[in-house]
């Protein structure tokens, strides 16, 4: 058929008839997010945890529990989130942020009482940013 003219531009093999292609939702691109997250700093507190010594169960299952527990709580404040008011939002991202900041700085071997203070600085910096971020949004 060389009378016949070309389509452009040519079909892609998605779009043919019959075929769904799902795209992914913004609930599973956050849950891949806060996993990804929750890798990392599932592998930053067993990196802490072990102190330059030999790597054991005991010490990965930590990263594990740990990573899957920051994970699970990074999605669910993200879903619970945007249901808070702007002052409520910004305090709940601060209390996670500081929590977990303080945690792997506990790790370190800190005391109580710098790993809070250092916690509360933190949580202090992100609610300002992130107060300032809903406000100037809304």
């Amino acid at each position: 058929m060389a009378h016949a003219a070309p389509v452009y531009p040519p079909p892609s093999p998605s779009s043919a008839p019959g075929s769904a292609r799902a795209s992914a939702t913004p609930a599973t691109r956050w849950a891949a997010l806060a996993l990804l997250a929750g890798v990392v700093y599932g592998l930053w507190a067993c990196a802490i945890r072990r102190d330059g010594g030999p790597i054991t169960t005991g010490n990965v299952m930590f990263g594990v529990v740990t990573g899957l527990v920051f994970a699970a709580l990074m999605f669910a404040l993200h879903r619970m989130a945007p249901t808070l008011p702007r002052e409520l939002r910004a305090l709940s991202w601060a209390a996670f942020t500081g929590i977990a900041f303080g945690f792997l700085y506990s790790l370190g071997g800190a005391s109580v009482l710098r790993s809070t203070v250092m916690a509360l600085v933190v949580a202090a910096g992100v609610f300002a940013l992130t107060f300032y971020r809903y406000y100037t949004t809304e």
